[in-house]
């Protein structure tokens, strides 16, 4: 009896992604998470545009912009309401900001309890109580960051402490001023974990700008808080070396005027 021997199979053809309107999204990498990258970007650079968007997370500006009616529709950002630009025609593009509602989503859950926990500390130990917690949390930080911000320059320093920020959290950047009299860069917070606390303690913003002085070694200027309803924090930082007030590292290598 003779068998028929079975013809092999030819190979699967590959399964090829779909085209899409943008870069091949690879499998796990959701609109979800594109979306939240999309929002953390704008919590960082904002106001920033759809097409300044697309260049930083090469995708096309159709691509972003569907995911910025998504996220305008669900409240987490906002379009920036700036005055006319001189000298400029024809119609502004949209400039995006994180919102209130943005704010609370990266922050996570806890912002309840930790205001809870904060009046609690009030009623019992008073608004002194507040703000020594506020002092020694930023104490602390000053003593973790300390190390690290080894430039010779206050705008240095500032980039420094800004990469540290964004690191625990606040999607900080540096930003020069154009203008002013006094050489000066801008410390811009995108996003502040503890908004909600310090909308009600203030104590939190006046620690935190304190420690920042301290960091850089020159007097700093808050312009503006997330808190205070601004879109970010905002702190002036001159940049002149005009009698700089010593940072942690002076202080810990004895370098101060009048102790050599």
């Amino acid at each position: 009896m003779t068998t028929t021997q079975a013809a092999p199979h030819a190979p699967a053809a590959p399964v090829l992604p779909v085209a899409v309107d943008g870069p091949y999204v690879a499998p796990g990498d959701t609109d979800g998470t594109t979306r939240r990258r999309v929002l953390e970007l704008v919590a960082a650079e904002g106001p920033v545009t759809a097409a300044e968007l697309a260049a930083t997370l090469g995708l096309t500006s159709a691509a972003v912009r569907r995911h910025l009616g998504v996220l305008e529709d669900e409240g987490t950002i906002t379009v920036h309401e700036a005055g006319p630009s001189a000298g400029r025609r024809g119609r502004p593009a949209r400039r995006y900001v994180v919102s209130t509602g943005g704010q609370s989503e990266l922050s996570g859950g806890y912002s309840e309890l930790a205001v809870q926990v904060m009046r609690h500390l009030r009623a019992t130990g008073g608004s002194d109580a507040v703000a020594r917690f506020a002092a020694e949390r930023y104490d602390t930080v000053v003593r973790r960051y300390a190390p690290h911000l080894t430039a010779a320059t206050p705008d240095e320093r500032a980039a420094q402490l800004a990469a540290l920020l964004t690191d625990d959290g606040y999607a900080a950047s540096v930003r020069p001023v154009a203008g002013p009299l006094v050489p000066t860069v801008q410390l811009c917070q995108g996003h502040c974990p503890v908004q909600h606390v310090a909308e009600e303690f203030t104590e939190l913003c006046e620690a935190e700008a304190k420690a920042f002085s301290q960091l850089l070694g020159t007097h700093v200027q808050r312009l503006a808080t997330i808190a205070g309803g601004a879109h970010a924090c905002v702190t002036n930082v001159p940049t002149a070396l005009t009698a700089p007030t010593p940072t942690p590292a002076d202080r810990r290598g004895g370098t101060q005027e009048g102790t050599r």
